[in-house]
Protein backbone atom coordinates (compact mmCIF):
# COMPACT_ATOMS: atom_id res chain seq x y z
CA UNK A 1 0.00 0.00 0.00
CA UNK A 2 1.05 3.46 -0.72
CA UNK A 3 1.58 6.63 1.64
CA UNK A 4 -0.94 7.10 3.63
CA UNK A 5 -2.73 10.25 5.40
CA UNK A 6 -1.76 10.23 9.14
CA UNK A 7 -4.30 11.06 11.03
CA UNK A 8 -1.81 10.91 14.45
CA UNK A 9 -2.77 13.79 16.68
CA UNK A 10 -4.50 15.98 13.96
CA UNK A 11 -7.89 15.78 15.95
CA UNK A 12 -6.86 14.53 19.20
CA UNK A 13 -8.64 17.81 20.44
CA UNK A 14 -11.72 15.94 19.42
CA UNK A 15 -13.83 15.55 16.04
CA UNK A 16 -16.65 18.26 17.26
CA UNK A 17 -16.07 21.66 15.28
CA UNK A 18 -18.00 24.14 17.78
CA UNK A 19 -17.08 28.01 17.98
CA UNK A 20 -14.07 28.08 15.71
CA UNK A 21 -12.43 24.96 18.30
CA UNK A 22 -12.06 21.11 18.34
CA UNK A 23 -13.67 19.50 21.39
CA UNK A 24 -14.23 15.98 22.71
CA UNK A 25 -17.88 14.66 22.38
CA UNK A 26 -19.62 13.93 25.02
CA UNK A 27 -21.97 10.67 24.32
CA UNK A 28 -19.80 8.73 25.86
CA UNK A 29 -19.95 6.07 22.19
CA UNK A 30 -17.02 5.95 20.65
CA UNK A 31 -16.89 5.43 16.56
CA UNK A 32 -13.93 4.43 14.43
CA UNK A 33 -12.85 5.85 11.23
CA UNK A 34 -11.85 2.54 9.25
CA UNK A 35 -9.70 2.47 6.22
CA UNK A 36 -12.05 0.45 3.46
CA UNK A 37 -8.64 -0.76 1.52
CA UNK A 38 -7.31 -2.56 4.36
CA UNK A 39 -10.10 -3.04 7.01
CA UNK A 40 -7.55 -1.21 9.79
CA UNK A 41 -8.90 1.14 12.09
CA UNK A 42 -7.18 4.60 11.63
CA UNK A 43 -8.80 7.01 14.46
CA UNK A 44 -11.29 7.02 17.19
CA UNK A 45 -13.42 9.68 18.58
CA UNK A 46 -16.46 10.42 20.25
CA UNK A 47 -19.52 10.73 18.96
CA UNK A 48 -21.51 13.63 19.63
CA UNK A 49 -24.67 13.82 22.22
CA UNK A 50 -27.74 16.00 21.82
CA UNK A 51 -25.93 18.52 24.48
CA UNK A 52 -23.27 19.00 21.90
CA UNK A 53 -25.49 19.58 18.86
CA UNK A 54 -27.41 22.13 21.43
CA UNK A 55 -23.62 23.95 21.97
CA UNK A 56 -22.75 23.92 18.18
CA UNK A 57 -26.51 25.51 17.42
CA UNK A 58 -26.05 27.87 20.39
CA UNK A 59 -22.56 29.06 18.57
CA UNK A 60 -24.15 29.19 14.97
CA UNK A 61 -26.78 31.44 16.33
CA UNK A 62 -24.69 33.99 18.57
CA UNK A 63 -22.28 34.24 14.88
CA UNK A 64 -25.70 35.18 13.04
CA UNK A 65 -25.89 38.48 13.73
CA UNK A 66 -22.42 39.69 12.59
CA UNK A 67 -22.22 37.49 9.70
CA UNK A 68 -25.66 38.21 8.30
CA UNK A 69 -25.07 41.82 8.82
CA UNK A 70 -21.53 42.09 7.11
CA UNK A 71 -21.75 43.35 3.60
CA UNK A 72 -21.93 40.97 0.96
CA UNK A 73 -18.11 42.71 0.19
CA UNK A 74 -17.10 41.34 3.26
CA UNK A 75 -18.63 37.82 3.05
CA UNK A 76 -16.76 37.13 -0.55
CA UNK A 77 -13.60 38.55 0.85
CA UNK A 78 -13.58 35.75 3.45
CA UNK A 79 -14.94 33.19 1.23
CA UNK A 80 -11.78 34.15 -1.60
CA UNK A 81 -9.28 33.62 1.10
CA UNK A 82 -11.24 30.60 2.15
CA UNK A 83 -10.76 29.28 -1.48
CA UNK A 84 -7.05 30.06 -1.07
CA UNK A 85 -6.34 28.28 1.87
CA UNK A 86 -8.55 24.81 0.63
CA UNK A 87 -6.30 25.56 -2.63
CA UNK A 88 -2.84 25.49 -0.20
CA UNK A 89 -3.55 22.22 1.24
CA UNK A 90 -5.18 20.48 -1.75
CA UNK A 91 -2.64 17.47 -1.18
CA UNK A 92 -3.49 16.94 2.47
CA UNK A 93 -7.49 17.12 1.53
CA UNK A 94 -7.17 14.89 -1.39
CA UNK A 95 -4.81 12.27 1.16
CA UNK A 96 -7.67 12.60 3.68
CA UNK A 97 -10.41 11.79 1.66
CA UNK A 98 -8.63 8.95 0.15
CA UNK A 99 -8.07 7.23 3.39
CA UNK A 100 -11.75 7.71 4.72
CA UNK A 101 -13.23 7.21 1.90
CA UNK A 102 -11.13 4.21 -0.22
CA UNK A 103 -11.60 6.97 -3.36
CA UNK A 104 -8.55 6.70 -5.69
CA UNK A 105 -6.21 9.25 -5.29
CA UNK A 106 -6.33 10.40 -8.72
CA UNK A 107 -9.94 10.96 -8.23
CA UNK A 108 -9.52 13.02 -4.89
CA UNK A 109 -6.70 14.88 -6.72
CA UNK A 110 -8.44 15.81 -9.76
CA UNK A 111 -12.06 15.96 -9.08
CA UNK A 112 -13.43 16.08 -5.35
CA UNK A 113 -10.72 18.88 -4.46
CA UNK A 114 -10.45 20.95 -7.45
CA UNK A 115 -14.41 20.83 -7.41
CA UNK A 116 -14.36 21.73 -4.07
CA UNK A 117 -12.04 24.67 -4.26
CA UNK A 118 -13.90 26.02 -7.21
CA UNK A 119 -17.11 25.65 -5.63
CA UNK A 120 -15.77 27.81 -2.90
CA UNK A 121 -14.64 30.10 -5.04
CA UNK A 122 -17.46 30.60 -7.04
CA UNK A 123 -19.68 31.31 -4.18
CA UNK A 124 -17.21 34.03 -3.03
CA UNK A 125 -18.48 35.63 -6.46
CA UNK A 126 -22.20 34.70 -5.71
CA UNK A 127 -22.07 36.48 -2.68
CA UNK A 128 -22.16 39.52 -4.04
CA UNK A 129 -25.24 38.65 -6.38
CA UNK A 130 -28.12 38.19 -3.86
CA UNK A 131 -29.88 41.32 -5.25
CA UNK A 132 -33.79 40.75 -5.52
CA UNK A 133 -36.20 42.45 -8.42
CA UNK A 134 -35.57 46.35 -8.76
CA UNK A 135 -37.83 49.09 -7.67
CA UNK A 136 -41.16 49.82 -9.46
CA UNK A 137 -44.31 51.36 -8.66
CA UNK A 138 -46.85 48.02 -9.86
CA UNK A 139 -49.60 49.32 -7.68
CA UNK A 140 -49.53 52.88 -9.21
CA UNK A 141 -49.15 54.77 -5.65
CA UNK A 142 -46.59 53.00 -4.20
CA UNK A 143 -42.76 51.27 -4.59
CA UNK A 144 -41.96 47.78 -4.31
CA UNK A 145 -38.89 45.91 -4.02
CA UNK A 146 -37.54 42.68 -2.95
CA UNK A 147 -34.86 41.77 -0.57
CA UNK A 148 -32.88 38.41 -0.01
CA UNK A 149 -32.39 37.87 3.73
CA UNK A 150 -30.29 35.53 5.07
CA UNK A 151 -32.52 32.48 7.19
CA UNK A 152 -30.79 32.06 10.21
CA UNK A 153 -28.97 28.63 11.64
CA UNK A 154 -29.09 25.74 8.98
CA UNK A 155 -28.58 22.52 10.21
CA UNK A 156 -27.23 20.41 7.42
CA UNK A 157 -26.58 16.42 6.92
CA UNK A 158 -24.47 15.05 5.01
CA UNK A 159 -23.67 11.79 3.54
CA UNK A 160 -20.74 10.08 3.44
CA UNK A 161 -20.19 9.01 -0.40
CA UNK A 162 -18.06 12.63 -1.18
CA UNK A 163 -17.62 14.27 2.31
CA UNK A 164 -15.84 17.16 1.16
CA UNK A 165 -17.84 17.92 -1.51
CA UNK A 166 -20.79 17.10 0.38
CA UNK A 167 -19.55 19.40 3.07
CA UNK A 168 -19.06 22.53 0.72
CA UNK A 169 -22.07 22.03 -1.14
CA UNK A 170 -24.16 22.31 2.31
CA UNK A 171 -22.30 24.57 4.14
CA UNK A 172 -20.86 27.61 1.15
CA UNK A 173 -24.41 29.08 -0.05
CA UNK A 174 -25.74 28.98 2.92
CA UNK A 175 -22.67 30.72 4.34
CA UNK A 176 -22.47 32.70 1.42
CA UNK A 177 -26.41 34.31 1.47
CA UNK A 178 -25.88 35.12 5.27
CA UNK A 179 -27.07 32.11 7.29
CA UNK A 180 -24.59 30.20 10.15
CA UNK A 181 -24.19 26.67 9.83
CA UNK A 182 -24.23 23.14 11.58
CA UNK A 183 -23.41 19.84 9.91
CA UNK A 184 -23.51 16.74 10.80
CA UNK A 185 -21.33 14.65 8.35
CA UNK A 186 -21.39 10.98 8.34
CA UNK A 187 -20.00 8.85 11.22
CA UNK A 188 -17.75 7.36 8.72
CA UNK A 189 -16.01 9.95 6.98
CA UNK A 190 -15.46 12.69 9.69
CA UNK A 191 -12.35 13.86 8.47
CA UNK A 192 -12.32 16.29 5.50
CA UNK A 193 -15.44 18.15 6.83
CA UNK A 194 -13.35 18.89 9.95
CA UNK A 195 -10.55 19.98 7.82
CA UNK A 196 -12.92 21.77 5.48
CA UNK A 197 -14.17 24.26 8.96
CA UNK A 198 -10.93 24.82 10.46
CA UNK A 199 -9.26 26.16 7.68
CA UNK A 200 -12.41 28.33 7.17
CA UNK A 201 -11.43 29.61 10.47
CA UNK A 202 -7.95 29.86 9.60
CA UNK A 203 -9.30 32.24 6.29
CA UNK A 204 -11.09 34.77 8.39
CA UNK A 205 -14.68 33.24 8.46
CA UNK A 206 -16.08 34.22 12.14
CA UNK A 207 -16.25 31.40 14.90
CA UNK A 208 -19.45 29.70 15.37
CA UNK A 209 -20.26 30.26 10.88
CA UNK A 210 -19.08 27.23 10.41
CA UNK A 211 -19.95 24.20 12.98
CA UNK A 212 -19.79 20.62 12.39
CA UNK A 213 -20.87 17.82 14.84
CA UNK A 214 -19.95 14.11 14.41
CA UNK A 215 -22.93 12.04 15.52
CA UNK A 216 -24.87 9.10 15.30
CA UNK A 217 -27.94 10.11 12.59
CA UNK A 218 -30.87 9.06 15.51
CA UNK A 219 -29.53 10.96 18.11
CA UNK A 220 -27.24 14.19 16.96
CA UNK A 221 -28.77 13.74 13.24
CA UNK A 222 -32.65 14.10 14.90
CA UNK A 223 -31.84 16.86 17.33
CA UNK A 224 -30.18 19.12 15.16
CA UNK A 225 -33.12 18.51 12.42
CA UNK A 226 -36.06 19.34 15.34
CA UNK A 227 -34.00 22.05 17.14
CA UNK A 228 -36.13 25.06 17.42
CA UNK A 229 -33.50 27.31 17.10
CA UNK A 230 -32.64 25.43 13.60
CA UNK A 231 -34.54 27.53 11.19
CA UNK A 232 -33.98 25.16 8.12
CA UNK A 233 -32.38 21.84 7.31
CA UNK A 234 -30.66 20.53 4.10
CA UNK A 235 -30.48 16.75 3.75
CA UNK A 236 -28.66 14.67 1.26
CA UNK A 237 -29.37 11.03 1.65
CA UNK A 238 -31.31 7.88 1.12
CA UNK A 239 -35.07 8.78 -0.05
CA UNK A 240 -35.80 6.34 3.29
CA UNK A 241 -33.69 8.45 5.80
CA UNK A 242 -34.97 11.69 3.53
CA UNK A 243 -38.92 10.61 4.70
CA UNK A 244 -37.88 10.55 8.43
CA UNK A 245 -36.14 14.23 8.23
CA UNK A 246 -39.32 15.74 6.43
CA UNK A 247 -41.08 13.94 9.44
CA UNK A 248 -39.15 16.07 11.84
CA UNK A 249 -38.49 19.30 10.27
CA UNK A 250 -42.17 19.79 9.49
CA UNK A 251 -42.61 20.00 13.58
CA UNK A 252 -40.89 23.55 13.47
CA UNK A 253 -42.57 24.04 10.56
CA UNK A 254 -38.62 24.49 9.15
CA UNK A 255 -37.28 25.73 5.55
CA UNK A 256 -36.64 22.12 4.08
CA UNK A 257 -33.93 20.97 1.15
CA UNK A 258 -33.87 17.20 0.40
CA UNK A 259 -31.12 15.93 -1.80
CA UNK A 260 -32.51 12.12 -2.19
CA UNK A 261 -31.38 8.86 -3.74
CA UNK A 262 -31.42 8.47 -7.61
CA UNK A 263 -31.46 5.24 -10.34
CA UNK A 264 -30.34 7.22 -13.17
CA UNK A 265 -30.76 5.70 -17.08
CA UNK A 266 -28.33 6.09 -19.71
CA UNK A 267 -30.45 5.87 -22.75
CA UNK A 268 -28.54 5.18 -25.88
CA UNK A 269 -30.35 5.33 -29.46
CA UNK A 270 -29.79 3.28 -32.74
CA UNK A 271 -27.66 6.58 -33.78
CA UNK A 272 -25.07 6.82 -31.44
CA UNK A 273 -21.12 6.67 -31.23
CA UNK A 274 -21.41 3.50 -29.59
CA UNK A 275 -17.98 3.56 -28.94
CA UNK A 276 -18.05 6.77 -26.77
CA UNK A 277 -21.44 5.52 -25.45
CA UNK A 278 -19.83 2.33 -23.98
CA UNK A 279 -16.56 4.16 -22.40
CA UNK A 280 -18.78 6.74 -21.03
CA UNK A 281 -21.26 4.01 -19.58
CA UNK A 282 -17.93 2.55 -18.22
CA UNK A 283 -17.02 5.69 -16.35
CA UNK A 284 -20.71 6.46 -15.18
CA UNK A 285 -21.27 3.33 -13.61
CA UNK A 286 -17.72 3.22 -11.83
CA UNK A 287 -16.89 6.52 -10.46
CA UNK A 288 -17.00 6.71 -6.97
CA UNK A 289 -17.31 2.84 -7.44
CA UNK A 290 -20.83 3.41 -8.00
CA UNK A 291 -21.56 5.61 -4.52
CA UNK A 292 -22.70 8.37 -6.63
CA UNK A 293 -26.31 9.02 -7.01
CA UNK A 294 -26.00 10.23 -10.22
CA UNK A 295 -24.29 7.33 -11.50
CA UNK A 296 -25.39 5.93 -14.72
CA UNK A 297 -27.38 2.68 -13.23
CA UNK A 298 -29.89 1.83 -15.85
CA UNK A 299 -28.13 1.25 -19.39
CA UNK A 300 -31.26 1.34 -21.80
CA UNK A 301 -30.08 0.40 -25.23
CA UNK A 302 -31.76 0.60 -28.41
CA UNK A 303 -31.77 -3.44 -29.66
CA UNK A 304 -29.56 -2.93 -33.36
CA UNK A 305 -27.10 -1.61 -30.97
CA UNK A 306 -27.63 -3.79 -27.45
CA UNK A 307 -25.42 -6.94 -28.11
CA UNK A 308 -22.52 -4.82 -29.20
CA UNK A 309 -22.87 -2.34 -26.53
CA UNK A 310 -22.70 -5.32 -24.11
CA UNK A 311 -19.88 -6.70 -25.12
CA UNK A 312 -17.61 -3.30 -25.43
CA UNK A 313 -18.85 -2.57 -22.17
CA UNK A 314 -17.85 -5.77 -20.11
CA UNK A 315 -14.19 -5.93 -22.54
CA UNK A 316 -13.54 -2.58 -20.89
CA UNK A 317 -14.91 -2.95 -17.25
CA UNK A 318 -12.46 -6.18 -17.71
CA UNK A 319 -9.56 -3.24 -17.89
CA UNK A 320 -10.15 -1.78 -14.79
CA UNK A 321 -7.71 -1.92 -12.18
CA UNK A 322 -8.45 -2.29 -8.84
CA UNK A 323 -5.92 -1.31 -6.34
CA UNK A 324 -3.98 0.52 -3.51
CA UNK A 325 -6.51 4.47 -3.42
CA UNK A 326 -2.63 5.65 -3.22
CA UNK A 327 -1.75 3.84 -6.22
CA UNK A 328 -2.20 6.64 -8.96
CA UNK A 329 -2.27 3.86 -11.26
CA UNK A 330 -5.53 2.46 -9.34
CA UNK A 331 -8.87 2.93 -11.40
CA UNK A 332 -11.33 1.54 -9.01
CA UNK A 333 -11.00 1.86 -5.24
CA UNK A 334 -12.90 -0.29 -2.39
CA UNK A 335 -16.47 0.34 -1.34
CA UNK A 336 -16.80 2.79 2.05
CA UNK A 337 -17.31 -0.50 4.26
CA UNK A 338 -17.64 -3.78 4.27
CA UNK A 339 -21.18 -3.93 5.16
CA UNK A 340 -21.68 -1.50 1.97
CA UNK A 341 -19.60 -3.93 -0.08
CA UNK A 342 -21.67 -6.70 1.28
CA UNK A 343 -25.01 -4.92 0.85
CA UNK A 344 -24.29 -4.48 -3.42
CA UNK A 345 -23.04 -8.36 -3.18
CA UNK A 346 -26.34 -8.66 -2.29
CA UNK A 347 -28.00 -7.01 -4.90
CA UNK A 348 -26.19 -8.94 -7.05
CA UNK A 349 -26.57 -12.36 -5.91
CA UNK A 350 -30.45 -12.56 -5.89
CA UNK A 351 -30.15 -10.91 -9.58
CA UNK A 352 -28.62 -14.28 -10.46
CA UNK A 353 -31.58 -16.61 -9.78
CA UNK A 354 -33.26 -14.23 -12.95
CA UNK A 355 -30.71 -12.45 -14.60
CA UNK A 356 -27.45 -12.56 -16.18
CA UNK A 357 -24.10 -11.59 -14.50
CA UNK A 358 -21.72 -10.99 -17.99
CA UNK A 359 -19.02 -9.70 -15.80
CA UNK A 360 -17.74 -9.15 -12.14
CA UNK A 361 -20.24 -10.03 -10.07
CA UNK A 362 -17.61 -10.89 -7.05
CA UNK A 363 -15.05 -9.87 -4.39
CA UNK A 364 -11.58 -10.08 -5.64
CA UNK A 365 -9.34 -12.06 -3.49
CA UNK A 366 -5.56 -12.14 -3.19
CA UNK A 367 -3.97 -8.85 -1.76
CA UNK A 368 -6.91 -6.96 -1.75
CA UNK A 369 -9.44 -9.73 0.57
CA UNK A 370 -9.04 -7.09 3.41
CA UNK A 371 -10.55 -4.25 1.52
CA UNK A 372 -14.30 -3.59 0.71
CA UNK A 373 -13.68 -3.91 -2.54
CA UNK A 374 -15.63 -5.35 -5.63
CA UNK A 375 -15.49 -6.37 -8.85
CA UNK A 376 -17.31 -3.83 -12.05
CA UNK A 377 -20.05 -5.77 -12.87
CA UNK A 378 -22.51 -5.49 -15.94
CA UNK A 379 -25.71 -7.39 -15.62
CA UNK A 380 -28.33 -8.15 -18.59
CA UNK A 381 -31.86 -10.19 -18.22
CA UNK A 382 -33.43 -8.12 -15.92
CA UNK A 383 -36.82 -7.75 -15.87
CA UNK A 384 -37.99 -3.52 -15.18
CA UNK A 385 -39.63 -4.38 -12.23
CA UNK A 386 -37.14 -6.17 -10.79
CA UNK A 387 -34.90 -5.19 -7.98
CA UNK A 388 -31.95 -4.38 -9.63
CA UNK A 389 -33.23 -1.77 -11.58
CA UNK A 390 -35.58 -0.21 -9.63
CA UNK A 391 -33.56 -0.25 -6.49
CA UNK A 392 -30.58 1.95 -6.02
CA UNK A 393 -27.91 -0.34 -5.47
CA UNK A 394 -24.50 2.42 -4.81
CA UNK A 395 -21.97 -0.18 -6.15
CA UNK A 396 -20.01 -0.79 -9.39
CA UNK A 397 -23.07 -2.74 -11.13
CA UNK A 398 -24.89 -1.55 -14.45
CA UNK A 399 -27.92 -3.05 -15.38
CA UNK A 400 -28.18 -3.33 -19.28
CA UNK A 401 -32.13 -3.83 -20.95
CA UNK A 402 -32.54 -3.03 -24.75
CA UNK A 403 -35.59 -0.95 -26.01
CA UNK A 404 -37.32 -1.09 -29.55
CA UNK A 405 -38.69 2.46 -30.31
CA UNK A 406 -37.81 5.64 -29.03
CA UNK A 407 -41.71 6.26 -27.12
CA UNK A 408 -40.35 3.22 -24.84
CA UNK A 409 -37.01 3.88 -24.42
CA UNK A 410 -37.97 7.20 -22.37
CA UNK A 411 -40.79 5.05 -21.48
CA UNK A 412 -38.57 3.09 -19.26
CA UNK A 413 -36.09 6.08 -18.37
CA UNK A 414 -39.18 7.47 -16.66
CA UNK A 415 -40.04 4.14 -15.09
CA UNK A 416 -38.65 4.48 -11.33
CA UNK A 417 -39.70 6.47 -8.38
CA UNK A 418 -36.53 8.13 -8.72
CA UNK A 419 -35.74 11.51 -11.16
CA UNK A 420 -32.23 13.00 -10.14
CA UNK A 421 -30.12 12.64 -13.70
CA UNK A 422 -29.84 10.83 -16.56
CA UNK A 423 -28.63 10.60 -19.78
CA UNK A 424 -29.32 10.59 -24.01
CA UNK A 425 -26.56 8.98 -26.54
CA UNK A 426 -27.20 10.41 -30.16
CA UNK A 427 -26.28 11.88 -32.76
CA UNK A 428 -29.73 13.86 -34.00
CA UNK A 429 -30.02 17.16 -32.14
CA UNK A 430 -34.26 16.33 -32.48
CA UNK A 431 -33.83 13.28 -30.83
CA UNK A 432 -31.92 14.33 -28.05
CA UNK A 433 -33.32 17.16 -27.71
CA UNK A 434 -37.01 15.25 -26.96
CA UNK A 435 -34.81 13.37 -24.43
CA UNK A 436 -33.56 15.77 -22.88
CA UNK A 437 -37.32 17.54 -21.96
CA UNK A 438 -39.36 14.43 -21.62
CA UNK A 439 -37.31 12.35 -19.03
CA UNK A 440 -38.31 13.53 -15.92
CA UNK A 441 -35.17 14.24 -13.87
CA UNK A 442 -33.17 17.23 -12.62
CA UNK A 443 -30.28 17.13 -14.76
CA UNK A 444 -30.12 15.41 -18.33
CA UNK A 445 -26.50 14.77 -19.88
CA UNK A 446 -26.28 14.69 -23.60
CA UNK A 447 -23.61 12.60 -25.13
CA UNK A 448 -21.87 12.37 -21.55
CA UNK A 449 -23.04 11.47 -17.68
CA UNK A 450 -21.38 13.07 -14.85
CA UNK A 451 -19.51 16.47 -15.42
CA UNK A 452 -20.84 18.97 -12.87
CA UNK A 453 -19.96 22.60 -12.76
CA UNK A 454 -20.26 24.65 -10.64
CA UNK A 455 -22.58 27.11 -11.91
CA UNK A 456 -25.26 24.71 -12.88
CA UNK A 457 -28.01 23.63 -10.36
CA UNK A 458 -27.79 20.35 -8.98
CA UNK A 459 -31.52 18.37 -7.58
CA UNK A 460 -33.86 15.99 -8.28
CA UNK A 461 -37.31 15.27 -9.56
CA UNK A 462 -39.63 12.98 -7.42
CA UNK A 463 -38.81 10.57 -4.82
CA UNK A 464 -34.96 12.36 -5.65
CA UNK A 465 -36.43 15.13 -3.35
CA UNK A 466 -36.25 18.67 -4.38
CA UNK A 467 -34.20 22.36 -3.83
CA UNK A 468 -30.85 23.09 -5.40
CA UNK A 469 -27.28 22.84 -4.76
CA UNK A 470 -24.78 24.85 -6.31
CA UNK A 471 -25.18 27.64 -8.45
CA UNK A 472 -26.83 30.88 -7.92
CA UNK A 473 -30.22 28.53 -7.76
CA UNK A 474 -29.18 27.33 -4.89
CA UNK A 475 -29.80 31.03 -2.44
CA UNK A 476 -33.25 30.47 -3.52
CA UNK A 477 -32.99 27.55 -0.60
CA UNK A 478 -30.97 29.60 1.35
CA UNK A 479 -32.82 33.29 1.78
CA UNK A 480 -35.89 34.55 2.86
CA UNK A 481 -37.61 36.87 0.08
CA UNK A 482 -38.85 39.53 1.65
CA UNK A 483 -41.76 42.26 0.05
CA UNK A 484 -40.75 46.15 0.64
CA UNK A 485 -43.62 49.11 -0.08
CA UNK A 486 -43.87 52.50 0.33
CA UNK A 487 -46.39 54.39 0.28
CA UNK A 488 -45.98 57.14 -2.54
CA UNK A 489 -49.71 59.43 -2.38
CA UNK A 490 -48.22 60.96 1.63
CA UNK A 491 -52.52 61.13 1.46
CA UNK A 492 -53.90 59.61 5.21
CA UNK A 493 -57.49 58.87 3.63
CA UNK A 494 -56.79 56.51 1.17
CA UNK A 495 -59.44 55.68 -1.48
CA UNK A 496 -59.51 51.85 -0.86
CA UNK A 497 -59.76 52.91 2.93
CA UNK A 498 -63.47 53.19 1.55
CA UNK A 499 -63.95 49.01 0.96
CA UNK A 500 -63.27 48.85 4.82
CA UNK A 501 -64.89 52.02 6.82
CA UNK A 502 -67.16 55.35 5.68
CA UNK A 503 -67.53 56.58 2.19
CA UNK A 504 -66.33 57.99 -0.91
Amino acid sequence: MGNRFQVSDRFADGAQYIGGKLRHGTSEREHAVVDPATGETVHTYTLASTEDVDAAVAAAREAFPGWSGATPGERSDALHRFAGVLAERAEEFAAAESLQCGKPIKLTREFDVPGTVDNTAFFAGAARHLQGQSAGEYSGDHTSYVRREAIGVVGSIAPWNYPLQMAAWKILPAVAAGNTVVLKPAELTPLTSLMFARAATEAGIPDGVINIVNGAGRTAGEHLVGHPDVAMTSFTGSTGVGKRVAEIATGTVKRLHLELGGKAPFVVFDDADLEAAAHGAVAASLINSGQDCTAATRAYVQRPLFDAFVARVAELMETVRLGDPFDPQTDLGPLVSHAQRDRVAGFVERARAYATVVTGGEAPGGELENGAYYRPTLITGAAQDSEVVQSEIFGPVLVALPFDGDDEGIRLANDTPYGLAASAWSRDVYRANRATREIKAGCVWVNDHIPIISEMPHGGYKASGFGKDMSAYSFEEYTQVKHVMFDNTAVPAKDWHRTIFGDR
